[in-house]
């Protein structure tokens, strides 16, 4: 079982920025694909970025493309989110995500692909 913390939500202004952090307990951090989504009010949770086990592939979503970067410390089993030029559209409840190194995983875009998952950190971009 792994149990995941998200933390850094918070107010921001548009145009801001915002660092989340995502602490996992897993004892082997370093073999956990990471994700990152987010559910705004009234609308399905969506993919935001993810990053591979060893951290040398990332994806993001078109909508945080050049804006948000995802990152990993996995000395410190930790997965972050930075979110520069935020907008009011990126208002939401955050969620991390932990999926195991397996053979046939699936896409990292997908929520169904991964096993774990954080209580949300919120954000809250005003115009």
């Amino acid at each position: 079982q792994v149990q995941l913390v998200e933390s850094g939500g918070g107010l921001v202004q548009a145009g801001g920025s915002l660092r989340l952090s995502c602490a996992a307990s897993a004892r082997t951090f370093s073999s956990y694909a990471m994700g990152w989504f987010r559910q705004a009010p009234g609308k399905e949770r969506e993919f935001v970025a993810a990053i591979s086990w060893s951290g040398s592939t990332t994806y993001y979503a078109d909508s945080v493309k050049g804006r948000f970067a995802i990152s990993r410390d996995n000395a410190k089993n930790t997965v972050y989110l930075q979110m520069n030029s935020l907008k009011s559209e990126d208002t939401a409840v955050y969620y991390c995500a932990a999926r195991p190194k397996r053979p046939t995983g699936g896409s990292l875009m997908l929520e169904g692909n991964y096993d774990y998952w954080g209580q949300g950190t919120q954000v809250t971009v005003s115009s």
